[in-house]
């Protein structure tokens, strides 16, 4: 093979590289999934309603563990981009359909940044959970946030297979409120590595928008 020859392969294989990176940006970084917005419940309060699920259960990665969130209309939409008021009180409820995976970090069992320090799960108080008892996480770094979601257990019967899943499954239902304050954008994310099939559990979901993490946009 003679060097022109060689020449051309290799600048062959660099765009062909260059149109796989433009790919992954276009698809994975630039495409931004619609927000939903907080529902107001009174003057300086506000609701979002999420549920956690072992698979999403249709395309285009129907076997993936996700997020979704409730729209004003009851309505379950899957995406992981919420907009809640400023300097106001939001509730959570999070009905939470999978099961343990459990925590790399201990830090992660403790509730922190919510009214309280504190949640509640299935109605009783919590401020903690057993490390290998953690399905997700719902954390919001920058604003100190962290909430440990306990998992449903493995023998748990009528686990739900493919969402929206419904509150006469197998669940946990888990609500703690936090305050918001000056407008801003805030990353929140899940920190138990439950990308099955992917390196370490972090692959997949966990890296990508839509599924196990997002944005938060207090206004």
């Amino acid at each position: 093979m003679n060097r022109s020859v060689r020449l051309a392969l290799v600048a062959l294989g660099t765009a062909a590289a260059g149109v796989l990176i433009a790919f992954y940006v276009v698809g994975f970084l630039l495409v931004t999934p619609p927000t939903s917005t907080a529902v107001p419940t009174g003057t300086g309060t506000a609701s979002l309603t999420l549920q956690t699920v072992a698979t999403y259960g249709h395309p285009p990665r129907p076997d993936w563990v996700s997020y979704l969130v409730r729209d004003a209309q009851g309505n379950w939409q899957h995406t992981t981009y919420f907009e809640v008021p400023a300097h106001s009180v939001v509730t959570v409820t999070l009905y939470q359909y999978d099961t343990g995976t459990g925590l790399r970090n201990p830090f992660y069992t403790q509730v922190r940044g919510t009214v309280g320090n504190a949640m509640t799960i299935n109605g009783k108080r919590a401020q903690t959970i057993d490390q290998d008892t953690a399905a997700h996480t719902f954390a919001i770094p920058d604003l100190g946030i962290s909430v440990p979601l306990q998992g449903v257990p493995d023998e748990a019967k009528n686990q739900c297979e493919v969402t929206p899943c419904d509150t006469s499954m197998a669940h946990n239902t888990i609500v703690f409120s936090f305050r918001t304050g000056a407008p801003g954008t805030y990353r929140w994310q899940c920190f138990v590595p439950c990308a099955a099939g992917n390196f370490l559990g972090n692959g997949g979901p966990m890296q990508t928008l839509g599924w196990m993490g997002g944005f938060l946009r207090v206004v």
